[in-house]
């Protein structure tokens, strides 16, 4: 599980039959102290995270091919959770 960025998202005209009906988003993993950290990498994303929100991702392929029901599928990558943004003391805005 990483911690990661929503930079954009993919729209494909064709893709493999376990992309259809799949959100596709950019993700930008980040280091602890919030900074890129490599380059970006994409991913499924159930959740519906927004641009420029935090999200888990995991690059478990096999929780990703169960998700879309498809033991055959190319996709690796798959959006855990939206991280809620910090609040109270001590809190970055």
């Amino acid at each position: 599980m990483q911690l990661a960025r929503i930079d954009g998202t993919v729209t494909a005209t064709v893709c493999h039959p376990s992309m259809r009906g799949c959100r596709t988003v950019i993700c930008q993993p980040l280091d602890a102290e919030g900074r890129d950290d490599g380059p970006p990498v994409l991913a499924v994303d159930p959740h519906g995270a927004g641009l420029h929100q935090r999200v888990f991702f995991t690059t478990d392929g096999s929780a990703t091919r169960d998700f879309v029901r498809d033991p055959h599928s190319p996709l690796r990558n798959f959006v855990l959770a939206v991280v809620d943004a910090p609040t109270g003391a001590g809190s970055q805005r």
